[in-house]
């Protein structure tokens, strides 16, 4: 499930523009029809957007078509799996409970899920709603165990993988790292206080009081639901394709709503009479980490400022289901958009919210602006090719990937693991920018004055020991089938034709290419790094994989 809870360039861009005395109804209903005049058809799939300012509805519409092969239209009344934008929802339970003391924020998560492994270290409310446990995300576990995303994934699936989870990614609230597993457990947490079904919970106590009567969180994928939006992907040949979404995972995902619906939730952030003030002023409050420095994510939402004013917001990204919400509290201002194919929904979400706070309209012209470069221009030094020398090597930046600086006659150059090559501009001793990445490596001596390590984006990375690429022979040391007992899965390692393949029965076979020394990288992004270890004889013992929200899923060699 992919999130995009980030403020984007455009939505930080602090633009001198006048405020519009008044924008009406009728202009900004003209104003959005022209944008998704351009961006959709009465053929193709489409989007429904609600704008509500000042507790009002000012626009509630329709574009495109729910259901390609009857021709059903989008309307405000079409029902839409909202992915991600769901979580605000659970968050917003969990406040309630926590107002009604029936839970604590720092709460052992194992006093109500003991099914949950002893990590050595405590696991609380809050580090689930802000994204700090250190759970790995299920869409990056599962997918290692053969799990394909238009399979049927249900909510207990999910609860099985994390009860299986035998470590973390790193200490809770020592990092941020996004997990749709935390979002899963807070809802069982709810379900185990409450004793009912979530979505009996959220029913009674959410959605019927505020009048959402299109609204449910899905605890099964073959439910009839009246007037739903089918979700589509445009294939290569340039037709749609349906997209299947068999997916029950409460909290993170799965809430079905419309967007007559959502204005009514949006309109009680303005106006709390469901949950009271206290419950929505916890949803703004962010996450902090045990150094102190918080984090932009709060409950279920992404809280920051943007044109001099607060905002709120968050996407979701589900089976081509793309939506956004965006709420600017200072002036009573959210705006909703669902799509039912991948369209960027932020945009004109963003572009509306631009118009009433800034008064740019939706299809003004492109405002230039004068940025400030975060680094003044680069005035360049000459460095002897026996200096350059000195910062050629190898530099670990994380799992399966490593920099490689390598010197071509005056000039050094980088190159990161799967990525171009790049020129190096030497700025002030051991001080190199890179233009490509519009950062500088700060490269560090060690008490002998050999380089043995760089800086790059205020984070340490290592230089590594020159070794050889492996032979055949030490390849095959690697060949064997391996197990892990997290995901109930095996791979086998093989050698074919002095290459190191990786094979799973669903998965597919796929070549490992060496990183670094037993560090491999793939092309499949869940396989991003296969780490082998070794015993002291030399003998492969297991694998660990990394990728972007699961470290080191161990798999151990089969004897």
């Amino acid at each position: 499930m992919k999130i995009r809870f980030l403020f984007l360039y455009s939505l930080l861009l602090v633009l001198h523009q006048p405020l519009m005395a008044q924008i009406s109804a009728k202009e900004l209903a003209q104003e959005v029809d022209k944008y998704f005049e351009k961006t959709t058809s009465n053929t193709s799939p489409g989007s429904a957007i609600v704008v509500v300012k000042d507790g009002k509805v000012v626009l509630n519409k329709g574009y495109g078509l729910a259901n390609l092969a009857h021709k059903t239209p989008i309307t405000p009344h079409t029902v839409f799996d909202i992915a991600s934008v769901s979580k605000q929802f659970a968050a917003f339970a969990i406040s309630m409970l926590v107002e009604q003391k029936k839970i604590a924020l720092n709460d052992d998560v194992r006093k109500y899920i003991p099914e949950l492994a002893n990590f050595g270290h405590t696991i609380t409310i809050n580090h689930l709603v802000h994204h700090t446990s250190g759970i790995r995300d299920w869409t990056s576990t599962l997918p290692l165990s053969g799990v394909q995303f238009d399979d049927v994934i249900s909510f207990d699936q999910i609860l099985r993988m994390a009860y299986n989870q035998k470590a973390l990614n790193f200490v809770p609230g020592s990092e941020y790292s996004y997990t749709n597993t935390g979002y899963n457990l807070l809802v069982e947490v709810i379900q185990r206080v409450t004793k009912q079904p979530f979505r009996q919970w959220t029913d009674q106590n959410i959605f019927k009081p505020l009048g959402m009567t299109h609204t449910h969180f899905s605890d099964d994928y073959q439910e009839v639901i009246a007037n739903k939006a089918l979700s589509y992907k445009r294939h290569k040949s340039g037709k749609y394709q349906v997209r299947s979404n068999q997916l029950t995972a409460l909290g993170s995902s799965s809430l079905h709503t419309t967007t007559t619906d959502m204005a009514k939730w949006l309109m009680n952030l303005d106006n709390p009479k469901v949950g009271g003030k206290a419950v929505v002023k916890r949803m703004f409050e962010p996450g902090k980490l045990n150094n102190g420095k918080k984090s932009s994510y709060a409950f279920g939402i992404d809280v920051g400022e943007a044109w001099g004013t607060k905002v709120a917001e968050h996407s979701g990204s589900w089976a081509a289901f793309d939506t956004y919400m965006i709420y600017f509290p200072e002036h009573q201002l959210s705006v909703a958009v669902f799509s039912n194919r991948y369209a960027r929904s932020w945009r004109p979400a963003q572009k509306i919210a631009k118009w009433y706070i800034k008064g740019v309209k939706l299809n003004a012209k492109k405002i230039k602006t004068t940025k400030k470069s975060s680094k003044k221009a680069q005035k360049s030094i000459s460095v002897s090719k026996e200096k350059l020398d000195q910062y050629v090597g190898i530099y670990r930046f994380g799992a399966g990937w490593y920099v490689t600086i390598t010197r071509e006659g005056d000039q050094l150059m980088t190159q990161a693991t799967n990525e171009d090559k790049f020129p190096m501009t030497a700025t002030a001793p051991g001080m190199f920018w890179i233009p490509a990445y519009r950062s500088s490596m700060d490269f560090k001596r060690d008490a002998k004055g050999k380089i043995n390590r760089l800086i790059y984006r205020n984070k340490v990375r290592l230089k590594m020991k020159d070794i050889p690429p492996l032979t055949s022979k030490q390849m095959a040391t690697l060949a064997g089938r391996y197990w892990s007992a997290e995901l109930q899965t095996t791979y086998e390692v093989m050698v074919k034709e002095g290459k190191l393949y990786l094979s799973h029965l669903r998965n597919g076979q796929f070549e490992l290419a060496q990183a670094w020394n037993d560090d491999f990288v793939n092309t499949q992004w869940y396989l991003n790094s296969v780490q082998f270890e070794r015993d002291a004889q030399g003998n492969a013992t297991g694998f660990k994989v990394t990728n972007h929200r699961a470290r080191n899923q161990w798999f151990a060699k089969v004897k």
